[in-house]
């Protein structure tokens, strides 16, 4: 189970990290996601199998901590009273068997003092006496956090004097749901009932339905209290059962709080359908913006056809050497006023999509290279568009006539040769088997007429009915443009589209993840002689 967390930890991080790098997430985010405490009770141990139980006395200056270990120990292990009125250490009791094999790397090892004992009845419990967590001494304070993750049960020790200390009381809250806890009212010789009262409404309201309080005196004279109810609730605590127990509760507070925390960071990717609005924001926001580059190119592209005109032989004779490129021209279809209009017009989308609460910088990432592409994209179609023109002029109907035109160029002229040279033939032969008058004058001038006539015909109607080079580059151009404007939104579109599956991916991971940390999310039933105990000293 702890492989499980470990593996979702990775998981998590893996993701923040990729995620981050894509843009999805700020820096901040994923450095929130990737922060998280492994230190556990069970990793001070060099070994996986059973481990002692680790409790730990926590408390403010002067509630009498130390008192409570040195009675609990028969002896004075941890220094007290004027010998040490503010707690700078940690002390360690345990049985000489005990071996703590992985001490945590922050701990100052002079800080920590630690004490021994033979005795079978305290085996296994490891006793910790805390630093004074309100100290001005910033130093105990890190040390108390540095511990707190290595401790299985608090035992939160207060006197009728401090028991509203706010330092301690935070930290309570905070660290509420990932220990085991019982209280001790101490010094109670000076306390009051309805101190006690008021102490127990605070912690019903932190959360603990029934806190177990212990009522003890730490005088010389030593009196009657519930000091051997504490060490005999705390040593039956130290089975391997409750222990696992106690493992289990804080490896799925972890994954609660793993859980949480991928539930915050959620909104952050926006909602699936926010993202489904994009293709249509594109849609309405491409109307506009094609409709002003193709107002915008009118003059640029009446200048680039005359320019094609000019040099439409060149141009179709000599294609591979660009020599007559209109990009050697004055005149550009795509010009600096075409670009800036484009990208206000990708801004404007953008813009719109951030409004919808989804994260753009993916967007903006992948656009970018579709702002560099346009010009190449709008120059390509149009040289190809009007050099098909220009290959091609006229309409199809006007291709077919100026074809006939063509061929009666050739045909009628010919067929009135062949006519004349017939009526040549036959008149010659009849004339000199008659008395026929031979061909004069008047023939051959309608006959010179007919065939130069039908010559001059279609070669004058081929003249004025050819086509203007200048409105078949026109025509070229407006098509390239269209084709081009068609490719550059089809870019997009395919871009949005990634992006959508990209966003589908991003929000499937982590709900992913919060499946996996939710599938542990019921807890093990506790065992029946252990469950009325624990229950009380865990928040729910």
């Amino acid at each position: 189970m702890a492989y499980d967390y470990s593996d979702l930890v990775e998981q998590t991080k893996h993701w923040a990290e990729q995620a981050a790098a894509s843009g999805w997430i700020d820096r901040e985010s994923a450095r929130q996601l990737c922060e998280f405490d492994a230190r556990t009770p069970e990793s001070l141990f060099a070994h996986g199998g059973s481990r002692p139980l680790i409790v730990a006395f926590m408390g403010g200056t002067g509630v009498g901590k130390s008192s409570l270990l040195n009675r609990l120990a028969g002896q004075a292990i941890a220094r007290t009273g004027i010998e040490r009125p503010t707690s700078r250490e940690v002390t360690l009791y345990h049985h000489r068997s005990i071996a703590i094999q992985h001490l945590p790397e922050k701990l100052p090892v002079e800080r920590i003092k630690i004490a021994q004992h033979d005795e079978e009845s305290k085996k296994n419990i490891i006793w910790i006496d805390m630093p004074d967590f309100d100290s001005v001494e910033q130093s105990n304070k890190q040390l108390v956090l540095e511990w707190l993750p290595h401790i299985d049960v608090l035992v939160y020790v207060v006197s009728p004097e401090r028991y509203r200390d706010e330092k301690a009381w935070r930290l309570l809250l905070a660290e509420g749901g990932r220990h085991a806890w019982l209280f001790v009212l101490n010094q109670w010789d000076r306390g009051q009932t309805a101190q006690y009262e008021d102490f127990k409404q605070q912690l019903h309201k932190a959360g603990f339905e029934e806190p177990i309080i212990f009522k003890t005196i730490c005088a010389e004279d030593l009196q009657a209290d519930e000091f051997e109810s504490l060490k005999a609730t705390i040593e039956s605590l130290a089975t391997e059962h409750v222990i696992e127990q106690l493992e289990q509760r804080g490896l799925q507070v972890r994954k609660d709080d793993l859980k949480q925390r991928l539930q915050r960071h959620m909104p952050f990717l926006g909602s699936s359908q926010a993202v489904q609005q994009a293709p249509k924001l594109w849609q309405e926001q491409w109307q506009r913006t094609a409709d002003i580059l193709q107002q915008g190119m009118v003059w640029p592209i009446q200048q680039l056809a005359n320019y094609y005109a000019e040099h439409a032989a060149d141009l179709i004779t000599n294609p591979a050497t660009g020599k007559y490129s209109p990009t050697r021209s004055d005149v550009q279809m795509w010009d600096e006023w075409a670009g800036a209009r484009f990208d206000d017009g990708l801004d404007e989308f953008v813009l719109n999509v951030d409004q919808q609460g989804i994260p753009v910088a993916p967007l903006k990432k992948q656009l970018a290279p579709i702002r560099d592409k346009a010009p190449k994209i709008i120059q390509a179609q149009s040289e190809l568009a009007v050099r098909q023109a220009l290959a091609n002029p006229g309409n199809v109907m006007h291709r077919v006539f100026l074809k006939f035109m063509r061929l009666c160029e050739i045909v009628l002229p010919l067929a009135a040769i062949i006519w004349v040279g017939y009526k040549l033939f036959t008149v010659y032969y009849t004339s000199n088997a008659g008395n026929e008058e031979y061909l004069g004058v008047n023939f051959a001038i309608h006959s010179t007429l007919l065939i130069a006539i039908t010559w001059l015909t279609p070669f004058f109607i081929l003249k004025k009915m050819k086509p203007s080079l200048e409105k078949t580059a026109l025509r070229g151009l407006h098509k390239g443009l269209i084709n081009g404007l068609s490719m550059i939104e089809y870019e997009v579109s395919e871009t949005i589209e990634n992006f959508s599956h990209q966003h589908a991916e991003q929000v499937k991971q982590v709900a992913d993840i919060i499946e996996q940390c939710r599938i542990d999310d019921q807890r093990r039933e506790l065992p029946m002689n252990d469950k009325g105990l624990l229950t009380r000293m865990l928040i729910e």
